[in-house]
């Protein structure tokens, strides 16, 4: 779960096996593969962008959470893929399961709705007992094409990574009520604007939501490159716990890579190169990683 500690090498299946099951019916170019954080659909002379998260409580959000916040966050998130696309936001769709706290829910969605300049254009409203799952689907259009991809990226790109990762994490752990990182947590900022500046520019572009490491495997994947990558430079929010601050997630962050020569128009940290193919797709310093060593936060259970 998002909420405990969720990495230690072990021998799982779940989310990953079941996209691969699903690549064979994702024909339609739109679809990416779905190898991307978000579907490219053109018609006519319009690109637009789609893109549909989901979260759970227990997973994403705390039972007892303001649902303003959730709100939020609900809709941030799925943003989050719009800005790893370049894409201005237009409308939004929403899955709520009515409950406890609906009006404040109400009063949270019309504030981020408002805040990132997004319509409502409907969705559903269910009523179920247990753990509360809410969906969003956004609609976005692109302000570049082509539209950036996870699989851009070519030999001797800089890999660069916005922000400060880690702050999610320690939001939570500290107590959402007296913790300087608890909106970090609790209200993500979708970065927009950098993304629609560096679509551009980039060669590759992903948001970083499962940890750093598990989405530069997963870019470094698309891409068909090995991704080096030095630890020493990653941007983390507690030097000491590093290594749980670039695996845990909730970032929201923009992770890219930049053609030699390139300058990064937004602020930024490089964290690495890319390479030509080796026997592996991501190196941290001197070591290989895969997921099997849990990179991140993966939707998974346990084999058997």
């Amino acid at each position: 779960m998002r909420l405990a500690k969720r990495y230690g090498r072990t021998t799982l299946s779940g989310e990953s096996a079941f996209i691969d099951s699903l690549r064979a019916l994702a024909s339609h170019p739109a679809a990416r593969g779905l190898d991307d954080d978000a579907a490219v659909l053109e018609i006519g002379h319009e690109t637009l962008v789609l893109t549909h998260d989901s979260i759970v409580e227990g997973v994403h959000f705390l039972p007892d959470q303001d649902p303003a916040d959730i709100a939020w966050k609900l809709i941030a998130t799925n943003l989050s893929d719009l800005a790893a696309k370049g894409a201005e936001p237009v409308g939004a769709l929403i899955s709520h399961q009515l409950g406890g706290g609906d009006d404040r829910f109400a009063e949270g969605l019309a504030e981020v709705l408002q805040k990132y300049g997004v319509a409502l254009l409907g969705g559903d409203t269910t009523r179920a007992n247990g753990p509360r799952s809410l969906g969003a689907t956004l609609v976005g259009s692109a302000t570049h094409t082509p539209v950036p991809a996870r699989s851009g990226a070519k030999p001797g790109d800089r890999i660069f990574v916005t922000g400060t990762l880690g702050r999610a994490m320690l939001g939570l752990e500290g107590g959402l009520a007296e913790n300087a990182y608890a909106s970090a947590y609790t209200r993500p900022v979708p970065l927009l604007a950098e993304g629609q500046q560096l679509a551009p520019l980039v060669s590759a572009m992903m948001d970083v939501s499962d940890g750093l490491l598990l989405d530069a495997w997963r870019m470094a994947k698309a891409s068909n490159m090995t991704f080096q990558l030095i630890s020493q430079t990653f941007p983390v929010a507690d030097p000491a716990r590093a290594d749980d601050c670039v695996r845990w997630g909730d970032d929201y962050e923009l992770l890219f890579t930049l053609p030699p020569r390139t300058a990064c128009p937004v602020p930024a940290t490089q964290i690495g190169k890319v390479e030509a193919k080796d026997s592996a797709l991501l190196w941290v310093d001197n070591a290989i990683l895969t997921p099997a060593d849990r990179l991140g936060y993966r939707h998974e259970r346990s084999a058997g």
